[in-house]
């Protein structure tokens, strides 16, 4: 097993977040059936994230259309910062050893194919935040509609200790 995140050899995730100037915001309430993230043994399943910012979605549209690639990849590493903030809700990210999966889902317009490049917005951040413990394997998948018109959404699967 990988060393927790705040363990000996890990990250700090909370000291990096602090140095980024970052801070994890509440959890967003669901917005149906389920719950944020479940933990199940040794993983926490986060459920997918929008880019909520103090509980509204700072921009709808399909990606390639109303929105930019760029804004988008923005937007994903606002899903990934309510990913961590998930996690920390559940078990604290003093527990987390690895960021294990990310599926990322973007909303976009016909002919839009850069589906990777927004969804490094998300990889980035965990990077950025855990260092090696938050490279993971990865999805990124174009659709035609997401919730709440959101252009991005992004779930993922952690390792805790």
């Amino acid at each position: 097993m990988t060393t927790p995140i705040a363990g000996e050899g890990g990250v700090d995730a909370y000291a990096k977040l602090a140095e980024m100037g970052l801070t994890l915001p509440t959890v967003v309430p669901p917005l149906a059936s389920y719950v944020p993230a479940v933990q199940s043994g040794n993983y926490v399943y986060v459920s997918g994230q929008l880019p909520f910012v103090d509980g509204k979605l700072p921009q709808t549209g399909k990606v390639g259309a109303e929105v930019t690639a760029e804004q988008a990849a923005d937007l994903a590493r606002i899903c990934a910062i309510n990913a961590l903030a998930a996690i920390d809700s559940l078990v604290g990210l003093g527990r987390l050893v690895k960021i294990v999966k990310v599926t990322g889902f973007v909303a976009s317009a016909p002919g839009f194919t850069g589906q990777p490049a927004v969804v490094n917005g998300a990889s980035n951040l965990f990077g950025d935040v855990l260092g090696e413990q938050g490279r993971h394997a990865r999805s990124a998948v174009g659709v035609s509609e997401l919730p709440l018109g959101t252009p991005v959404e992004v779930e993922v699967i952690a390792e805790v200790a």
